[in-house]
């Protein structure tokens, strides 16, 4: 007789399925379809990237087809040769493209720096010089051109820039910890103050200024003009790096979205999360506001647009910001030198994006994160 319990066809009964592994699976399907996701949009948006980093290169006082400029990039590359007039070449290669590149490596910079100031201040009209940062690179960069002397160093302009943006966004972050906790509402605040102080010393310095002013004036304003292959180099790395660790502490920033409380309660360092989000994110607005002076509106409108399209999981939304930005700031500085005069294109950017953002809050909810 045997000890196994079967059913009068012979057969063993059903056994129910395991809750535990019905929840596995459906979390493994979920972070599949994220990936997924993610990839798909990221791969299309740089694709597009692509386009418009090399439609930019058409545009100038002299005209180049898009395969002669396609052409010249491709014979740039170890693994092809191909016969390129050599003026168009040096025009595409040697003023053209270090210009676009490094729009394209700023934009990504912002819009990436934005979204997580989105994100971590839960606010989706935050943008990257919520805490100062901008205004602090101002003041260094200012001071450079304005007190050439008085800057330690021997750090220039760019390295005065991006000094003033890293101690004005640590001194926002010591006023506003206390007993090792960093409350997002009182560094915001701190931040609006640490703003204020600041601007007022570049005003003190804009009347200082004399024979300066219009090279502070045009800083100021944001420009990519002159940029060279050198500025890529420098600012390349730093972009890079930084991006990498804002895509890994994607997950945490999903869950701060919660609340402190309830990310406390799923297992994220909480405090170690924030100190980590605000310094990568400072370091990455630092590094782009250093080479092209300050440019608005890029990490405000490029994620709130992209949130709108791809919605708040951060795994989606801060790869495809980042590329979005860079495309919309290569544009944007397309646009600037196609006129007969070429504007700084941090004009640009706040004339077009300001009109379109008021269009997206009249036509679209404004989400809250």
């Amino acid at each position: 007789m045997g000890t196994g319990t079967r059913t009068e066809s012979g057969t063993a009964p059903a056994t129910e399925a395991d809750p535990d592994t019905e929840a596995d699976a459906d979390t493994d399907a979920a972070a599949s379809g994220v990936i997924r996701r993610a990839v798909v949009w990221s791969a299309g948006l740089a694709v597009a990237l692509i386009a418009v980093i090399l439609a930019g290169a058409t545009v100038g006082p002299v005209g180049i087809e898009y395969g002669v400029v396609a052409k010249a990039v491709l014979d740039a590359l170890p693994w092809f040769s191909v016969r390129v007039p050599e003026t168009a070449a040096t025009i595409v290669l040697g003023i053209r493209l270090p210009r676009i590149v490094l729009a394209a490596v700023v934009g990504c910079a912002l819009g990436g720096a934005g979204t997580v100031m989105q994100g971590f201040f839960r606010n989706p009209m935050a943008d990257p010089s919520i805490i100062g940062v901008s205004t602090g690179a101002a003041v260094g960069a200012v001071a450079s051109i304005v007190f050439p002397l008085a800057i330690p160093f021997g750090l220039g302009l760019q390295g005065a820039a991006f000094a003033g943006a890293l101690i004005a966004a640590f001194a926002v972050y010591l006023i506003a910890t206390e007993g090792g906790r960093t409350p997002v509402a009182t560094l915001l605040l701190a931040g609006v103050a640490i703003q204020t102080f600041l601007g007022a010393v570049i005003s003190y310095m804009l009347i200082q200024s004399g024979e300066s002013l219009r090279q502070v004036t045009y800083w100021l304003m944001g420009h990519l003009h002159n940029a060279g292959w050198d500025e890529v180099a420098i600012t390349l790395p730093v972009v890079v790096l930084a991006l990498v660790v804002l895509f890994a502490y994607s997950r945490d920033l999903n869950v701060l979205l919660l609340g402190e409380n309830d990310a406390h309660a799923l297992g994220i360092e909480v405090e170690r999360t924030k100190r980590v989000l605000l310094a990568v994110s400072s370091v990455l607005t630092a590094a782009a506001v250093a080479v092209t002076g300050v440019i608005g509106f890029v990490g405000l409108i490029v994620p709130h647009v992209m949130r709108l399209l791809v919605g708040p999981d951060h795994r989606v939304l801060l790869p495809t910001s980042t590329l979005a930005g860079g495309g919309f700031l290569v544009a944007a500085d397309t646009l600037a030198r196609s006129g007969s005069a070429e504007l700084p294109v941090g004009i640009v950017t706040a004339a077009v994006g300001a009109p379109f953002f008021l269009y997206l809050l009249r036509r679209q909810e404004v989400h809250a994160l």
